[in-house]
């Protein structure tokens, strides 16, 4: 599903060349639950907005579905996102002046779905996401766990196969992120690939498969014992 060959990205800062990734080989398969670890500035940030299609490597290949999309122009970028890819923020990142239902609806109304189609498809998101009667609640109505399912609801209402989140519960209270860790989880157990990165070891060690990244380099790649 995902293959990364010998991925490199560097960044100019000030006269100096950093490397946030130093030649990655990864391969990732349909339906997994990873979680990607590591100290500050190891790259994993770097590493998830690259299997996003936010950033591109300097080198490298990346293969999505079989299809090489490291050196796609920017709106070939955007139809892989839309198609294939769901992202999680720490920050929730929704839209204060439109409701529960409106900010779901958002990448269906980029899309060209019809009103219809979005009401639809948003209510029975929001609805599997327990927020069934949030829907008209604008963010600064709903507590921190219900405005980062809000956000989880927009990140799949395109069907993605793959689930990216950074730092899902970094902005939680414990009650209130393990709530929204056994929500991805559910949709991880229902066939999305769900990738997590985490500095809090107790969520990391739940993925299937662990991977720690330091100095932009993959040391350890390990999977759970059946």
């Amino acid at each position: 599903m995902i293959k990364l060959r010998g991925i490199c990205r560097n960044f100019q800062v000030g006269d100096q060349i950093v490397t946030a990734l130093n030649h990655v080989d990864l391969e990732i398969q349909h339906g997994e639950y990873i979680s990607i670890m590591g100290p500050s500035g190891s790259g994993k940030s770097t590493l998830l907005n690259i299997l996003g299609l936010l950033d591109r490597p300097t080198e490298g290949t990346y293969w999505l579905n079989k299809k090489d999309v490291s050196q796609l122009e920017e709106r070939a970028l955007a139809e892989q996102r839309q198609k294939n890819i769901g992202f999680i923020f720490q920050f929730f990142h929704l839209i204060p002046r439109l409701s529960a239902r409106e900010n779901v609806e958002l990448p269906m109304l980029l899309a060209g779905k019809s009103a219809n189609a979005r009401r639809e498809r948003s209510r029975d998101v929001l609805k599997s996401m327990g927020l069934d009667d949030r829907l008209n609640h604008r963010p600064d109505q709903l507590s921190g766990g219900e405005r980062q399912r809000v956000a989880i609801g927009r990140a799949i209402v395109m069907e993605p196969a793959v689930l990216l989140a950074d730092e899902p519960t970094g902005n939680l209270d414990s009650k209130s992120g393990d709530e929204v860790i056994q929500v991805i989880e559910q949709l991880n157990q229902e066939g999305i690939s769900l990738i997590v990165v985490t500095h809090d070891p107790e969520i990391g060690k739940r993925a299937d498969r662990h991977l720690t990244l330091h100095d932009g380099e993959v040391h350890h790649d390990t999977k759970k014992r059946l």
